[in-house]
């Protein structure tokens, strides 16, 4: 990605999902919407159970199913910082200094490496940065449906402690500021996500973080415990960024699930 350029799906993000669902429909599935999971004995006609959730909704979801030892590791789980999130509606593209950031999908903002790294700290030790590492993406440069014609939009994010319930708008917009003299001119409108918006909108996203739990130390390689995708129930999986390798649009969680259970039902005499 860093190297070719950051995908943008035509569209918008939601062309992903309805390309996934027409897969799953062509090989026989349905997805059911509007029916809330609040306990896995809703679940009980099903053979294997793939869960896209966090340790801390599987807890609540298998409550005692699980085996004690292996709830009481979940429940040890270290969620990592949250993310700030700001949508912009634009008259004209963002006036970057940098020639180069005007052809981009992507754009890191950071400063200098040292800039980089204080901001990160920051966020994993519970302080906020006020000139933090933003992510930004301009589709509409590449997409134009995304926005009526001769408008754009852009989105942009940055780290802040988990569950922090200030605000970084100014923050984020002077980053921008400080690389694209004039940005927040062509602001039309604005919205702001913080951590309890980014809870609210996906119980997953805990304290804000996007990437299903902290990176640091053991967690980089066992998430969320050493079973990684298999849980203390023989035919519940999980399968989300809380497992290898973590957050991003690429379905690996689910993939590599899918890998272990069907090398475990496919043997002959296998036992979990």
């Amino acid at each position: 990605a860093h190297q070719g350029g950051w995908p943008l799906p035509r569209g918008g993000a939601q062309s992903i999902a309805s390309a996934l669902e027409a897969c799953l429909a062509a090989s026989g599935g349905k997805v059911v919407t509007g029916s809330r999971v609040r306990s896995l004995q809703d679940l009980q006609e099903e053979d294997l159970i793939f869960l896209d959730v966090t340790p801390r909704q599987l807890v609540a979801l298998a409550g005692d199913e699980l085996r004690a030892g292996f709830r009481r590791r979940l429940q040890a789980f270290r969620y990592g910082p949250g993310v700030y999130k700001m949508d912009w509606a634009l008259s004209h593209p963002i006036p970057w200094l940098a020639p180069e950031c005007r052809r981009a999908g992507t754009v890191h903002l950071g400063g200098t490496f040292e800039e980089i790294a204080q901001s990160e700290r920051m966020a994993c030790r519970g302080e906020f940065c006020s000139r933090p590492f933003v992510l930004l993406a301009q589709p509409t440069l590449f997409d134009p449906s995304r926005a009526p014609a001769g408008r754009h939009i852009a989105w942009a994010y940055c780290h802040v402690p988990n569950g922090w319930r200030g605000s970084a708008q100014q923050a984020i917009e002077d980053q921008i500021e400080r690389f694209a003299p004039g940005f927040r001119e062509c602001i039309l409108m604005r919205a702001a996500s913080g951590t309890a918006a980014m809870e609210a909108w996906n119980e997953n996203l805990v304290g804000g973080d996007i990437n299903g739990g902290s990176f640091a130390g053991m967690q980089l390689f066992f998430r969320p415990t050493w079973r990684l995708y298999d849980t203390s129930i023989r035919r519940v999986y999980l399968c989300s960024s809380s497992t290898p390798p973590g957050g991003g649009v690429h379905g690996m969680g689910g993939y590599w699930a899918a890998q272990r259970a069907l090398r475990r039902f496919r043997m002959p005499g296998a036992s979990g």
